[in-house]
């Protein structure tokens, strides 16, 4: 049974790719700030577990969860980057604070859990490192600059690492969906519309109207890229940035 660690596991897109390789057969290990919600996510979900709260910023306490995670669960083969945040601000009100933290989450939670799992990886020859970047890796978006620098970031660190790794069984791979039905885009929209007087319907197509489909692609839709990519199926797929946008890349 594969081993696999999600970030981020708590909700949204990270409970949605729990969800999706545990009925695959995957022993879990969900990492997240909030203990309360990874509990509840793996209350419902066969060979899942947690080993308390973990931010992704703190090298150390990550390092500690995945020790912990390895104990209980074995060498992990599959970790999943989705850990990452989305704060909205004009550049020129982005001060140095809110930068660097949205770099913290976004690409040093990666670099941190990358590093903490990637030694037994190339020790067993095996390994899937699938990273949860964005559509804001691939172009940019007005009022997250910070957000979209840090996921250009990731997708630069995933094709490098790509290259570094082809040869010692590990693949590693970029997903970037467009805008995802998940709590941060509802909050986004009720802010919206709390502050235009808008209606939330009319809030939402602020969303839906950047996907050629015209709606807001599915957690699970991303978790059933992020399963295939995981699989022994897409052991040649390395450095590619998969998109889940319904065409708008």
């Amino acid at each position: 049974m594969k081993h696999a660690l999600i970030t981020g596991a708590g909700s949204g897109i990270g409970a949605a790719i729990a969800t999706t390789l545990a009925q695959n057969g995957y022993r879990l290990s969900l990492l997240g700030r909030r203990l309360d919600a990874l509990e509840h996510v793996a209350e419902n979900l066969p060979g899942a577990h947690w080993t308390g709260s973990c931010d992704v910023t703190d090298q150390a306490a990550v390092e500690q969860s995945v020790a912990a995670a390895t104990d209980a669960g074995g060498s992990i083969s599959v970790l999943i980057n989705c850990a990452g945040a989305a704060p909205t601000a004009a550049f020129q009100k982005t001060d140095f604070a809110l930068w660097q933290q949205t770099l913290d989450i976004n690409l040093n939670g990666v670099y941190h859990c990358t590093q903490a799992v990637l030694p037994n990886m190339i020790a067993t020859g095996n390994g899937r490192i699938i990273n949860i970047a964005s559509t804001a890796a691939q172009k940019g978006y007005a009022y997250v600059s910070a957000y979209c620098a840090a996921k250009h970031a990731v997708l630069g660190l995933t094709r490098a690492l790509a290259l570094e790794l082809a040869t010692k069984g590990i693949t590693v791979n970029a997903v970037c969906p467009g805008y995802t039905d998940t709590d941060i885009i509802r909050n986004a929209v009720k802010n919206i519309a709390d502050k235009t007087g808008r209606s939330e319907a009319d809030a939402l197509n602020h969303f839906t109207q950047v996907n050629p489909q015209g709606r807001l692609v599915s957690p699970e839709e991303v978790a059933a890229a992020v399963q295939w990519l995981a699989s022994e199926g897409a052991a040649s797929v390395n450095g590619q940035a998969i998109g889940i946008n319904g065409g708008e890349i």
